[in-house]
């Protein structure tokens, strides 16, 4: 896949498919990491216009066609039943043109071009580090990281990444930019927490 080009090849056969389709092959390889709702794509590739099940279905039908997969087998991209969709393919950076990549079958590895922005905020809210010594306010901490993204959910005109994406960075020495380049997200917010002796449980956190 040349996405400067817009090309997508197999083998020496360029494989023609429509611009949407394109694009949303694009977003779920660059999303990989996280299950894409149907909203996520919606607002992706349709810009937020009014899309029926059935017509994003067959998109994704053609799409998996278009790089060896089906709907049955579902090697290449997975349908998780009232959650979304995701990309579960080994993405390979070729030697190639800017912006190439190889996909193949098996488990994923890293794909360095950043991942396209959504048009509206975006923001992941990582675990926050427990600065207690104590083992149990790993819970509160987790508790306050997931209070704070369920709050920011509820803002419709917020994109916020799903728990488990921001969690799979968890005990994890992370660049801030790298999270941000690897999520598709313009805003991260990080933070730590400290349990204050005999004042309960208090936290700070950084931009």
């Amino acid at each position: 896949m040349d996405t400067d080009r817009r090309e997508l090849h197999r083998g020496t056969d360029v494989i023609v498919v429509t611009p949407q389709v394109f694009d949303l092959l694009v977003y779920l390889i660059c999303n990989r990491e996280r299950v894409v709702s149907k909203d996520d794509l919606v607002s992706a590739i349709w810009k937020g216009r009014i899309v029926s099940d059935a017509a994003l279905t067959t998109r994704l039908n053609v799409a998996r066609s278009a790089i060896g997969d089906s709907g049955e087998k579902q090697r290449l991209i997975r349908t998780l039943p009232r959650k979304g969709f995701r990309f579960v393919g080994t993405v390979h950076e070729g030697d190639r043109p800017s912006g190439a990549a190889v996909v193949s079958d098996s488990r994923v590895e890293s794909l360095k071009p950043a991942l396209a922005l959504p048009d509206k905020p975006s923001i992941a809210v990582l675990p926050f580090e427990n600065m207690s010594g104590d083992p149990e306010q790993e819970y509160f901490a987790d508790g306050i990281v997931e209070e704070i993204t369920t709050a920011l959910s509820r803002f419709k005109w917020i994109f916020v990444i799903a728990r488990n994406s921001s969690f799979s960075f968890k005990g994890k020495a992370v660049d801030i930019k790298e999270v941000g380049r690897r999520l598709g997200v313009r805003y991260v917010l990080e933070g730590s927490v400290r349990k204050a002796s005999g004042k309960g449980s208090d936290y700070r956190t950084v931009d």
